[in-house]
């Protein structure tokens, strides 16, 4: 079992940068492929980016590419997501999942999630 803790929301401008992350717990988390989602008020979640287990293959939703950059550290357990050119639109709570079956752009592929942190881009 993986626990996972969201970090790195907050408060930004428009075209400003903020980075996410996602600490895991246990010694398996180099097992599993990773991926961010996020929803946004009144919203379905909605799939952003994932990343593989080995950190060799990435998958970015078109909204994100070229302004989100996914990356993991397996020997901190950590999962991170750099957001860059942050538009109105990405405001949302984040989440972090993990997953033991595949990388995936679908939620319903993912086991374990984290409590979600919030991200508010405002004009």
């Amino acid at each position: 079992q993986v626990q996972l803790v969201d970090s790195g929301g907050g408060l930004v401008q428009a075209g400003g940068s903020l980075r996410l992350s996602c600490a895991a717990s246990g010694r398996t988390f180099s097992r599993y492929d990773m991926a961010w989602f996020r929803q946004a008020p009144g919203k379905e979640r909605e799939f952003v980016a994932a990343i593989s287990w080995s950190g060799g293959s990435t998958y970015d939703a078109d909204s994100v590419k070229g302004r989100f950059t996914v990356s993991r550290d397996n020997a901190k357990y950590t999962v991170y997501m750099q957001m860059n050119s942050l538009k109105l639109e990405d405001t949302a709570v984040y989440y972090c999942a993990a997953s033991s079956r595949g990388i995936s752009n679908k939620a319903n592929r993912y086991d374990y999630w984290g409590q979600g942190t919030k991200v508010t881009v405002s004009s």
